[in-house]
């Protein structure tokens, strides 16, 4: 499906970038404008419709300003996967609002025969054009499957952030490896003298 509403590389990014942030670990890889640069540069689904048609037009001329909008997005989108499980109903009102202060737009696409929606920001900035994408992806997530898709990694050292795309929608880890790292802790537990 190529609706923005629901591209699992918008979701995906929408995750990866509440991810920047590891709060038990302590680090953060959005503190400086070229990190910032870096990410918008692996995800291509945070760039505006209109910079896409630009490309090679040279560098993105980021600035701390943007720094500091896509930060606080994080923010709002990690609150967002944090409460969607336990509190819906705020999870929509983060949402809701981000959608508005991001000034989000539904455009109707076509290409190659295939029409598609999409929403985007009505603005130029990069930041209002994240949360707009970021934003509508997860609330079509809630709409479509349900708020229980959006969590927090259940292993005792990671608070990662996921959404569960799967058809069973019983993802309960950020990973494999938190998965793996919970089921060997749990076996040794079990196989421990008491």
């Amino acid at each position: 499906m190529r609706d923005a509403y629901y591209s699992p590389l918008v979701v995906q990014t929408a995750v990866d970038l509440a991810n920047t942030l590891r709060p038990i670990k302590g680090e953060d890889a959005l503190e400086t404008v070229q990190q910032l640069r870096d990410f918008l540069d692996d995800h291509p689904a945070a760039e505006p419709p209109s910079s896409a048609a630009n490309q090679g037009a040279g560098p993105r001329h980021l600035t701390r300003a943007d720094l500091a909008e896509v930060r606080a997005l994080r923010e709002t989108v990690r609150e967002v996967l944090e409460r969607a499980n336990t509190d819906p109903v705020e999870a929509a009102a983060l949402i809701n609002d981000g959608l508005r202060r991001s000034r989000a737009t539904p455009v109707l696409r076509h290409e190659d025969d295939r029409w598609w929606t999409e929403v985007t920001s009505d603005t130029d900035r990069r930041s209002a054009h994240l949360a707009a994408t970021t934003l509508s992806a997860l609330a079509s997530v809630i709409a479509t499957l349900g708020p229980a898709r959006l969590g927090v990694c259940a292993g005792p050292t990671c608070r990662a952030t996921f959404v569960d795309l799967s058809r069973n929608g019983s993802k309960q880890y950020c990973t494999r490896t938190c998965s793996h790292r919970a089921s060997v802790a749990a076996y040794r537990s079990r196989r421990s003298p008491r």
